[in-house]
C-alpha cells in the first residue's frame, strides 16, 4: 500500500506538515510505504477550464489536460496512490491558495456532469483532509468553517468512493517568538500551553487516522 500526503503549507516544519508527517508515521508502521509532497515546491496554476477533461472521446477525459509540475502528481493518485491525506491550514477562513488550485485540478476533471453527477475516476481510494487553525473549536463552528470541511470531504468521498475522514487541529501556535510579531490578540503563554499539552493529542489523532488508511478494507 502507498500513502501520500499533500502539504498546502507554506512551511514544511510547522502544524500542518508535523499532522501529515504523524499520519504517515502511523501508516508506515503498519508496513505502507509513505511520501509527503509539499504544494509549495511546485509550479502550477488552478484549473483553467478549458475543458479538455471532458471532450467525449478526447484524450484527456476524465483526467487533466494541463503540463505542469502538478501532472506526476495526479498520474501518481490515478495509477498508485491507495490512500490520500490532504493538509492545510486556514488563512481568512478558506484552505491556502495553493491546496484551493490543487483541489480544482484532483476532483473536477474526473467529475463527469451527469444526472446524477458521478465520478470516472478509475478505482477507489481512501481519503482524508487534515485542517489547522489559529481559531478555537467554538469559533470555528461560529464562523461556520465546518460546512466548507464537510463540502470537501463530499467531494473527496464522491470522486474516489470511499467515505472521507476530516481531522482538524485547533487553536493552535503560530510563531516561534511571539514577542517578535504584533499580536495583542493572542495569549502567547496560553497558546504555547495548549501547544505543550493539546498538540501532542492531536498527533496521536494524526497517527490512528494513519494506521486506519493503511489498514485493509
Amino acid at each position: 500500500m502507498h500513502i501520500v500526503a499533500i502539504n498546502g503549507s507554506p512551511r514544511k516544519n510547522w502544524n500542518t506538515a508535523t499532522m501529515l508527517t504523524k499520519v504517515l508515521e502511523g501508516a508506515a508502521a503498519r508496513g505502507a510505504s509513505t511520501e509527503l509532497v509539499h504544494l509549495y515546491d511546485l509550479t502550477y496554476k488552478g484549473c483553467t477550464s478549458c475543458f479538455a477533461c471532458k471532450l467525449i472521446g478526447g484524450p484527456s477525459n476524465g483526467r487533466c489536460a494541463m503540463q505542469d509540475d502538478l501532472r506526476p502528481i495526479l498520474e501518481q493518485i490515478e495509477t498508485k496512490v491507495d490512500a490520500l491525506i490532504l493538509g492545510s491550514p486556514i488563512y481568512f477562513g478558506q484552505v491556502t491558495g495553493e491546496m484551493r488550485s490543487f483541489l480544482e485540478r484532483l476532483l473536477f476533471a474526473p467529475h463527469v456532469y451527469s444526472q446524477p453527477p458521478r465520478s470516472v475516476f478509475p478505482r477507489t481510494i481512501k481519503t482524508a483532509a487534515i485542517y489547522t487553525m489559529n481559531v478555537a473549536e467554538e469559533l470555528c463552528a461560529h464562523l461556520g468553517y465546518p460546512a466548507m470541511f464537510n463540502a470537501t470531504a463530499s467531494s473527496l468521498t464522491r470522486t474516489f468512493g470511499v467515505e472521507s475522514e476530516v481531522l482538524c487541529c485547533f487553536d493552535t501556535y503560530q510563531f516561534p517568538d511571539y514577542g517578535k510579531v504584533i499580536m495583542e490578540y493572542m495569549d502567547a503563554a496560553k497558546k504555547a500551553a495548549r501547544r505543550d499539552t493539546v498538540f501532542p493529542e492531536d498527533c496521536k489523532r494524526a497517527v490512528q487516522l494513519g494506521e486506519r488508511l493503511a489498514t485493509a478494507g
